[in-house]
């Protein structure tokens, strides 16, 4: 039943039920929030692109400290108030004292805002009273960034409260169909520590999960700076997990309550710059052609390539037996990858190196591709291509509507342990102390749970009790560490076996 149930949705993938037209719009419009340097930078090529006919665009930038939002603010400054509302925060770095004494609040603030919060017993904050707080401008430790966020969230006068719900109600109030897109870096401290709450806050309480919300994590590249590649990774991994694997995440709600149900109603999208890396060498211009080639998917054709790209990775309404847009709720396989290569080859090409850069196992093989180019008379060359690299089980799909010199593609349905990020954060994780493995967590701390560690309390269960706590999460911790990436998968032999073919 399986494989028939595969081939329909097979079937029904090359009938482009997901697609509105090759050049057609729909009435809907992407609005963004974006968290840290990353995600301001990607609000920031939206604005350049934002056309007088496009609908009303509401973005909201957020970091700690103003450094990195300067440019931001002159382009939301130049543009009319009826194309575009952009609202920018810059947190601050709070003294030491107001920030220990509210997180000794935080029982208080979440029996308030979920009065049916279940309060795990013998509560303690999750920064000692010894932590040292970085200045504006530097790299935060996830948990202190958690904290930051919170203060701004939760204690009077509640101004970050406040901004959410304002953006809340400009999206509700659009006259078209909208989509939020949450957008940052998944080695930044700051974005990957404020996003899993900010999230939650966003959509399941101001929208009750009545708006679809996205999660875009732009992955780190070997340019970046070690705080960017660090053994944090494997916290935030295995948080994503957590929250859009369905099995865990049910886990961690019968644990921990209704509050850490997925926020990502519309699934996760990881985005790889290695490529563009090794042909430039230069962290800056890497940054900005990633920034450029997300703006373009979230904003082209009036926002239709994005939703129809939320169909074609199954979140949106179609009978599962047809096609997996309105899917079954993932499991392991949550991560979807959004790659990019250059459309003459020159730089980056559509090559047997492009799997490694953008940083896949060999155990990873695609049900199918989809990749869209600017405009084409000739797609069957790409597709060639794109089934040469990536082997996936139906022939590859391509669309015009992409952004000019560029190919962009997506590659549906892949597990956190076949990512080759997963397997270098964790080894860098397992030779920190335990004070810095606290500093890399985010999600379950207001609970005492460090959720990449080993249950205290149960064993062979995740979750270990922060400072006593008898906390736990209901997730194997087996299920959590992964096991060991195979150095060898008859999906990289496919592909060997198909290259040798061509050579033949």
């Amino acid at each position: 039943m399986d494989e028939k149930l595969k081939r329909r949705k097979l079937d029904a993938l090359k009938r482009g039920i997901h697609r509105v037209s090759s050049t057609g719009t729909l009435a809907v419009s992407t609005h963004v929030v974006g968290i840290g340097k990353a995600g301001a930078g990607v609000i920031a090529e939206i604005l350049r692109g934002l056309t007088p006919d496009a609908p009303k665009f509401f973005g909201l930038a957020i970091d700690i400290g103003d450094q990195d939002l300067a440019e931001l603010r002159a382009l939301a400054a130049d543009l009319p108030p009826d194309r575009a509302d952009v609202t920018i925060i810059a947190l601050e770095v709070p003294e030491r004292e107001a920030l220990l004494s509210a997180l000794q609040h935080y029982p208080d603030f979440l029996t308030l805002e979920y009065p049916n919060f279940y309060w795990a017993a013998g509560y303690e904050p999750w920064l000692a009273p010894s932590v040292e707080l970085p200045r504006a401008g530097q790299h935060f430790g996830r948990a202190v960034a958690k904290a930051i966020y919170g203060l701004a969230y939760y204690d009077a006068p509640r101004r970050l409260e406040r901004v959410l719900r304002d953006f809340a109600a400009g999206v509700e109030a659009a006259t078209v169909q909208s989509v939020v897109a949450i957008v940052f870096g998944l080695g930044g401290g700051t974005g990957s520590g404020i996003a899993v709450d900010l999230a939650r806050h966003l959509s399941n309480k101001l929208f009750g999960r009545r708006i679809l919300v996205a999660g875009i994590g732009i992955a780190p590249c070997t340019g970046d700076t070690p705080d960017h590649a660090g053994g944090h990774l494997y916290p935030v991994l295995n948080e994503l997990d957590c929250l859009n694997d369905d099995g865990k995440n049910r886990g961690v709600v019968a644990s921990c309550g209704e509050l850490f149900r997925n926020p990502f109603t519309a699934g996760f999208i990881v985005v790889p710059q290695q490529q563009v890396w090794e042909s430039i060498q230069n962290l800056a211009e890497t940054q900005q052609r990633g920034n450029r080639e997300i703006a373009t998917l979230l904003s082209s054709r009036g926002g239709t390539n994005f939703l129809e790209t939320l169909r074609l990775l199954n979140w949106v309404a179609a009978p599962s037996t047809q096609h997996s847009a309105a899917r079954t709720p993932y499991g392991p396989k949550w991560v979807h990858m959004f790659g990019f290569a250059d459309a003459d080859g020159s730089a980056i090409p559509v090559g047997p190196d492009l799997i490694r850069q953008l940083g896949l196992l060999p155990s990873y093989q695609p049900e199918f591709v989809e990749a869209r180019v600017a405009s084409t008379p000739n797609t069957d060359p790409w597709a060639s291509r794109l089934q040469e690299v990536f082997g996936p089980d139906a022939p590859p799909q391509v669309v015009d509507g992409g952004r000019e010199g560029s190919i962009q593609f997506i590659l549906p349905c892949i597990s956190k342990t076949d990512l080759t990020l997963f397997y270098k954060a964790r080894e860098a994780y397992d030779a920190e102390g335990q004070d810095k493995r606290l500093l890399d967590h985010s999600l379950l701390l207001e609970q005492g749970v460090l959720l990449s560690e080993p249950s205290t309390r149960l064993e062979g269960m995740a979750g270990a009790g922060l400072r006593g706590s008898g906390s736990w999460v209901a997730i194997p911790f087996a299920d959590l560490r992964g096991g060991e990436p195979a150095p060898r998968h008859a999906a990289a032999f496919k592909r060997e076996l198909h290259g040798l073919g061509q050579t033949l």
